[in-house]
């Protein structure tokens, strides 16, 4: 039971934050800590206004070793967003470990409907009102510059986390997190590490790739990934934009290397 706790709780997770190697951290000149922070809050509000409704295809993979066994499974979703916090999801295919489908996949979907209420959106954005940023310096992602900062929940609600995010630089949006769990699921749970990245799709940034290591106290560890792919976006004046053809070859290649094709 703590093992399916823990594992709808990353999902959860990843519901609200809506990798690549960097270099050296660089200084940052001319820009305060909270200029950035000003600007991303206020940019990422002209986003969501301006993003009228986008579809997509999602991969979960999860593999889970300990006791009582090693349990592994897929889940291959269609989504479908509308503004301003309508999400539909459509199953594709699914395999492997029924209950990893259906007491972990399958009930998260309905947990991310809910966290796309605008009202629970608030008490999870990342604003000086939820967090505490230290500008730490500057690196590229994906060769483009960004921001890096260690963020700190200012309250201990479990859908917020502590890590390291990085903003870039031109639009002042979130490229990626590594971090943790601003508070544990639970007590049988002793360590959770979380990766995101997002890419710009037209004038939009979304997620393209989650992963996250779960290990569980007395033994377990489960390694979830999702992919995003297919992206299909159109905004307020409903001009489109697609995921270019190199994005799914990524995605793909990624796979290969995880050992996660399917």
């Amino acid at each position: 039971m703590q093992i399916y706790r823990a594992l709808r709780f990353i999902l959860a997770f990843y519901a609200t934050a809506i990798a690549q190697q960097s270099g050296a951290l660089r200084p940052v000149e001319d820009i305060t800590s909270e200029q950035i922070v000003s600007r991303l809050a206020e940019n990422n509000g002209k986003r969501q206004h301006l993003l009228r409704s986008y579809t997509g295809q999602r991969e979960y993979h999860l593999l889970y070793t300990g006791f009582p066994g090693r349990h592994e499974a897929d889940l291959v979703v269609d989504v479908r967003y509308r503004s301003p916090d309508s999400k539909e999801f459509t199953v594709i295919s699914e395999s492997g470990a029924h209950w990893i489908v259906n007491r972990v996949f399958k009930k998260i979907l309905d947990t991310e409907k809910e966290a796309a209420d605008q009202r629970a959106q608030a008490s999870t954005a990342l604003t000086d009102q939820n967090y505490k940023f230290e500008l730490l310096g500057e690196e590229d992602v994906d060769g483009r510059p960004a921001y890096v900062f260690h963020v700190d929940p200012k309250t201990d609600n479990r859908l917020l986390y502590r890590g390291r995010i990085w903003v870039d630089a031109a639009d002042f949006a979130l490229c990626k997190i590594e971090g943790e769990p601003a508070k544990r699921p639970s007590m049988w749970i002793s360590k959770i590490q979380v990766h995101h990245s997002y890419e710009k799709i037209g004038d939009f940034w979304l997620p393209v790739d989650n992963e996250s290591d779960t290990e569980v106290r007395l033994g377990g560890h489960a390694a979830l990934s999702i992919h995003y792919r297919d992206y299909s976006v159109i905004s307020e004046d409903g001009s489109p934009a697609l995921s270019t053809p190199a994005e799914p070859a990524k995605q793909a290649a990624k796979l290969v290397n995880s050992g996660h094709s399917h």
